[in-house]
Order: C-alpha cells, then sequence, then structure tokens
C-alpha cells in the first residue's frame, strides 16, 4: 500500500490540492464564476452560518461534478441501525458483552455498511441531541458505494482489522489503536483487508473538541498537532455497474445512484493542460464553450463521489493515534477521576457536562502511595460504555474480552471483580506499569442510554453471568481493627 501524506493539526484551516493539478484551489475567493480546470465550487458547512468564529466550521471543495447529481433518495433496508430506544423494555443491570462474532465471507459478505448494528444510544436525532453507540462487523470492502451521516459524527475506533477510509478531502488509514472522526455530512468508503471488528460513537447535535485543561496548563493530554488530515485525492473513472450513495438520514438508511460522467468534460480540460492553470474567467469560458452538445449528453452516467481536486477549510475528516496521548495521573496519593483520560468531548448545553467524552486507559505508570490503585467502587450520574482494543483491563482482566463490551448505566454500581480487588489490596505498593500492552476505552455520556434488542437479544453476545465476578466479595469488617 502506498504510504498516504497527511497534514497535522486538530481544528486548523487546512490548504490542499491534488499535486496532479495545481492551482486549482482558487485565489482571492471561494467562489468564483468559472474555477481553475473548470471544477465545481461546493461548501460544507458543519455548523450554522452565524456560529462565532471560534466555532464556525466549513470546507470548500472544488469538484469535477457537484454532489447534487444524484436520483431520488429510495429507502435501504440493510444493517442493524436503529434509534428506537423502546424496543425492549430498560435494563439497569451491569451488562457485558463478549467479543462481537465477524461472519466468515464465505457464509455472509459483510462491508461497512451492512455490518452497522446499534448495541445502545439516547435521544433523538430529529431533534438533534443524542448519542448512540454501533458496533460494526465486516469482511469486506464497500465497492462503489459510499455513505454519508447526516444525523451527526461518526467516531470510529477499530479493533480488529486496519480501514483505508476514502473521503472526499483524501483517505487515511486507521489501524487498531488510532481512530478516527467522521463529521456530519462527510461522503466516505471503507475499504477493509480480511475480517475486521471495531466500536463507533455518533452523536448528534455537537462536534468532537479537545477538552479544556485548565490548570494542567498549555501542554498534555490529546496534543493538537497529532491530529492528522488527508490531503486532497481525486478520482475521475467510469463506473459501469453504477455508484451508490448511502444517506443515513433521521436514524434509516436511503439510497441514491449518481447521475453525471465527468470525463469527457474534464479530459478535455486535461488535454488543453492550462499552463498556468487558468483562473481567468474569459480563458476558462472559451475551453468550457468547447464541449458540444454530444459531449454534454454524455454527462448523465454514474461518477465517482470522491472527485475533489481540490479544498479548504477546517471543517474535515481526522485521525489520531492512541499512542501519542500525554498521560497525566497521580504521583502522590489516591486514584484521580478517569476524566484525566478524556481524548475528545462532545460539549453538551451544560457547562461541564458533556453529551459523549471519549476516554482511554493507556499504558503508563501507577506510583500512588496507600492507595488502592485499580479503578475504585463507584456509582455515576453518566452512563459507561466501555471497549477493549487489546490486551487485559486491570479492573476485571478475566471475562473482558479484546472486541467486547460493556455497559454501567446510570446509577449502577460496579467497579473491580473479587480477584482484582483482593490482589490490589495485598500487592506491595511500588512504581509498576499500568495496563502495559493494553488499550481500554470509554465512551462516557450525560443521556441514559437504552439497549437495543439486537444488543441484548440478537447478537447473542450477552455474558448473563457478568453479575457473579462480585459474588465472591467478602466482608472483611472487623469492628476491632482501625
Amino acid at each position: 500500500m502506498t504510504s498516504l501524506k497527511y497534514m497535522s493539526g486538530f481544528g486548523n484551516e487546512h490548504a490542499s490540492e491534488d499535486p496532479r493539478y495545481p492551482g486549482a484551489l482558487p485565489e482571492g475567493q471561494n467562489n468564483p464564476q468559472v474555477c481553475p480546470y473548470g471544477l465545481y465550487a461546493e461548501q460544507l458547512s458543519g455548523s450554522a452560518f452565524t456560529c462565532p468564529r471560534a466555532t464556525n466550521r466549513r470546507s470548500w471543495l472544488y469538484r469535477i461534478l457537484p454532489s447534487v447529481c444524484h436520483k431520488p433518495f429510495q429507502p435501504l433496508q440493510e444493517g442493524h441501525l436503529t434509534h428506537n430506544w423502546d424496543e425492549v423494555e430498560p435494563d439497569p443491570n451491569q451488562l457485558r458483552w463478549k467479543p462481537f462474532e465477524i461472519p466468515k465471507a464465505s457464509q455472509n459478505k459483510l462491508d461497512f455498511v451492512s455490518g452497522l448494528h446499534t448495541l445502545c444510544g439516547a435521544g433523538e436525532p430529529r431533534g438533534r441531541n443524542g448519542i448512540a453507540i454501533h458496533i460494526f462487523v465486516c469482511n469486506t470492502s464497500m465497492l462503489d458505494r459510499c455513505l454519508y451521516n447526516s444525523d451527526g459524527d461518526f467516531l470510529i475506533v477499530p479493533q480488529q482489522g486496519k480501514l483505508l477510509i476514502t473521503t472526499e478531502f483524501g483517505k487515511m488509514l486507521v489501524e487498531p489503536n488510532e481512530i478516527c472522526v467522521i463529521q456530519q455530512g462527510m461522503r466516505f468508503s471503507v475499504e477493509v483487508f480480511g475480517e475486521t471488528r471495531g466500536y463507533i460513537l455518533e452523536v448528534y447535535g455537537a462536534h468532537f473538541e479537545l477538552p479544556d485543561l485548565g490548570p494542567i496548563g498549555a501542554n498534555g493530554l490529546a496534543n493538537p498537532r497529532d491530529f492528522l488530515v488527508p490531503v486532497a485525492w481525486y478520482e475521475d473513472r467510469k463506473i459501469p455497474r453504477g455508484y451508490t450513495v448511502i444517506s443515513k438520514y433521521q436514524g434509516k438508511l436511503f439510497t441514491a445512484q449518481q447521475i453525471g460522467k465527468s470525463n469527457a468534460n474534464f479530459k478535455l480540460l486535461e488535454s488543453q493542460r492550462w499552463s498556468p492553470p487558468c483562473s481567468s474567467t474569459a480563458l476558462a469560458l472559451k475551453f468550457l464553450r468547447r464541449w458540444s452538445p454530444g459531449e454534454r449528453a454524455k454527462a448523465l452516467q454514474d461518477f465517482s463521489p470522491f472527485n475533489v481536486v481540490a479544498w479548504h477549510g477546517n471543517y474535515t475528516p481526522y485521525k489520531y493515534h492512541l499512542e501519542n496521548f500525554m498521560v497525566i495521573n497521580s504521583v502522590a496519593f489516591d486514584h484521580a477521576d478517569p476524566s484525566i483520560f478524556t481524548v475528545l468531548t462532545a460539549k453538551s448545553t451544560r457547562p461541564g457536562v458533556a453529551i459523549a467524552d471519549f476516554v482511554i486507559f493507556p499504558p503508563r505508570w501507577g506510583v500512588a502511595n496507600n492507595t488502592f490503585r485499580p479503578p475504585y467502587y463507584h456509582r455515576n450520574c453518566m452512563s459507561e460504555f466501555m471497549g477493549l482494543i487489546k490486551g487485559h483491563y486491570e479492573a476485571k482482566e478475566e471475562g473482558f474480552q479484546p472486541g467486547g463490551a460493556s455497559l454501567h448505566s446510570m446509577m449502577t454500581p460496579h467497579g473491580p471483580d473479587a480477584d482484582c480487588f483482593e490482589k490490589a489490596s495485598k500487592a506491595k505498593l511500588e512504581p509498576e506499569r499500568v495496563a502495559e500492552g493494553t488499550m481500554a476505552f470509554m465512551f462516557e455520556s450525560s443521556l441514559s442510554m437504552a439497549v437495543t434488542e439486537w444488543g441484548l437479544k440478537t447478537s447473542n453476545c450477552l455474558d448473563k453471568n457478568y453479575y457473579k465476578c462480585w459474588e465472591p466479595l467478602k466482608s472483611h469488617f472487623n469492628p476491632n481493627c482501625k
């Protein structure tokens, strides 16, 4: 696989051109009468036009044909996506799932879209407030079809297998121990290289941000420069079988066919080899008039949505490697709250309260004195969903497996299992490496999440004996020993 290039920086203003067509970005304005190379200008808005400058998100895309060229959308019955949180009765119990099964391609071919399964969530995409947690299991690549999410942002956490993600902004290779965010409205297609599995946190109505650092200071946690944005890459190819665009809209999937072919037009411009690239309106119009009616008639054929030759803006897909996280931890006593491990947050309208946080538990040093070092027993006003990318989570070394998950709902008690408690209570306290070779993560939300029928029943992965890991806990109370 050819090494991919990226630009760095979280939320930066970026500008990128496919190197095959230098000068494709207009100079001095966003929307000239005729764009260089005869491209179309199209804006993708990730925020209201009137948002304050600090939160305004948009990018300009310069493409061979605009994305509006498609036939009407039709419902697509595929996958197990839902936002119906009333499928089954509420369940406040501690829930844990065994690794979610990946079907063999010989038995059932699943690509990224057909392998999406909603596990739990809360809220409603039409009201632009809520989240959903999905599991994806797939064994084949998306072929001549792409997906975009009208409802919100996807934070994708691959656990097994790497993803080659083609977007309108360029390509990203995302491997286990990396994450990527595909923001609302961005079209993307996923290529896989065998059996692949992972987790998705979807947020409605907010975008992910870096958490405020407060007393930590200017540096720490996830540093902005470690976030990577793809560089411009385009394709302009014939697709005999047609190209399918899939929209996730109000929790359901819809499909449409692209109806435009740019080869005849763009190849004509390419043959002229404008040098320097034409930014003169008069000269561009001269070339555009050369297109015959026959060439224009050929335009109604399928084309790829990844036909963006250049773009600029601050609303982009991006990826991040979890090994780059700068861990903050206790160096004296007690166990600090897990908020110190927040990578990204999607804020709610209440100050200090998130719709969702993405939190990781990476390898680190444990040095706290006179302290029970694993996570403490806890009841939380937030919902805590955990997944495991690799290794063994310190509080539950048995039962919680890579590719599995757990959900501890609002005010449902949880904490280390009996074995972990006994070992940690008697351990010699000296500096030690914690979570070596492990990467666990948490999607934490202020919303009370419901579990889907697929999660509780159809997946057949629910561990019905989870509660038993706390049964061996015994009383150590001794009124005569202070």
